[in-house]
């Protein structure tokens, strides 16, 4: 009996440690953006300072990238959104103009942030951080609770899918392009 109420007690302390540090855990992460609402509109700075929105893409198909330069996921999914980038940025949709990403990055140091953009080949110009990491105002707004995460949304800026990864990104775009 003792061993259960310590164990009991072990796990009551184990999950409050965890709600406090995890923010997966967070009440408020549960919320969040889901398929067939509208995006939220972003507004933050670029590497150079300079404010990007969201909303200056309307009419394209956007992936929305949460990355951060520390997050080893993250830096391994890269090479699947520049290889998507590079192959449907030009494409023609059914109804959008073109495809960007708009990568929001969880850093806290601006340095780092900007050396992995280098580093990654992230060629696309729609770079931003508040650089409050796990406090980003976008990633509270969209329910972010782990990284890499992402909402494609469509040209009327209505999300269409979540989390997509590795060719699943292809997929998710291949249905949207105009048949010849």
């Amino acid at each position: 009996m003792r061993i259960i109420i310590l164990t009991l007690i072990s796990i009551i302390t184990l999950s409050s440690d965890l709600n406090s540090i995890s923010p997966t855990l967070d009440s408020k992460q549960s919320k969040g953006v889901k398929i067939g609402d509208k995006a939220p509109e972003i507004s933050q700075p670029g590497p150079d300072g300079k404010e990007m929105k969201l909303s200056s893409l309307k009419g394209q198909i956007v992936l929305i990238d949460f990355w951060a330069s520390w997050c080893g996921p993250c830096r391994r999914e890269n090479p699947n959104v520049v290889r998507a980038y590079k192959k449907y940025n030009k494409a023609k949709f059914k109804e959008a103009k073109g495809f960007e990403v708009f990568s929001v990055s969880l850093d806290n140091n601006q340095g780092a942030w900007a050396q992995a953009i280098k580093q990654d080949g992230l060629i696309w110009k729609y770079h931003v951080s508040d650089l409050k990491k796990w406090r980003s105002e976008a990633a509270q707004l969209y329910g972010v609770g782990s990284i890499p995460s992402s909402f494609l949304i469509d040209g009327n800026g209505v999300v269409i899918a979540k989390n997509l990864r590795g060719n699943q990104i292809d997929l998710q775009l291949d249905k949207l392009i105009k048949s010849l």
